[in-house]
């Protein structure tokens, strides 16, 4: 076990094992995270130590610069979405009335409900949400979502996603090549940032529901029920 859980769940572990071959090794977990029913991955955080990696190169020895490793890393995400979207169009309902162990129907109705809530941006924001990326392309392709929508809208999530992290990761390693040191550190601090919006949908869920419940108690008019009584 490693401070990031399994050796696959951390990118220190994974760059040590594979040396050269770590980057192609990243873009097959981007690939699988993305849309191949598996997602439980360190996508946000692979991305993240990508760039840091490529910042303190001359420390961790990551030779892939970023004109190479940004667009074959966005193109491995947007294959991803499209092999979750076609997977969900040929087998997604059996998926769902099976309730697997890793792919349990509350994760599919919960990115339902993201899907109907946010539309085609939702393919967009859901890259930045652990679980609901990979379901989201799931849920488009059950849904029969149009397939020129759908890869335009994927592409520019794969874009964002991809770029916004790995940069991240490079600048803070440009700007402080410390942070080499304490990657660990820096990569949970990124795992607790991605999961932030699944916390929030949890606590304005609960807020919401509270609401609810307390419309209904003041609906009851306690002077007309003291009449009846």
């Amino acid at each position: 076990m490693h401070a990031l859980g399994p050796g696959w769940m951390d990118p220190n572990y994974l760059l040590g094992q594979f040396g050269g071959a770590f980057f192609w090794i990243s873009m097959l977990i981007v690939f699988i995270e993305c849309g191949v029913l598996f997602p439980i991955l360190p996508g946000d955080s692979l991305l993240f130590a990508i760039g840091l990696f490529t910042a303190t190169s001359a420390k961790t020895g990551f030779d892939v610069p970023l004109w190479q490793s940004l667009p074959l890393l966005m193109i491995a995400a947007f294959a991803g979405n499209v092999a979750g979207y076609e997977i969900g169009r040929l087998i997604g309902p059996s998926l769902y009335e099976r309730d697997g162990r890793i792919l349990k129907r509350k994760y599919f109705d919960q990115t339902s409900a993201f899907f109907d809530k946010h539309g085609n941006k939702a393919l967009v924001i859901g890259r930045f949400v652990p679980i609901v990326r990979t379901f989201v392309t799931l849920v488009a392709g059950v849904s029969r979502m149009d397939r020129r929508r759908f890869f335009v809208w994927s592409a520019v999530g794969a874009v964002l996603w991809v770029a916004l992290v790995v940069l991240a990761g490079y600048v803070l390693g440009k700007t402080f090549p410390g942070l080499g040191d304490k990657i660990d550190v820096m990569i949970l601090l990124v795992v607790l940032v991605s999961v932030l919006p699944m916390v929030w949908e949890y606590v304005k869920h609960r807020r919401q529901a509270n609401a609810l419940a307390d419309e209904v108690v003041d609906s009851f008019d306690p002077v007309d029920d003291g009449r009846r009584h």
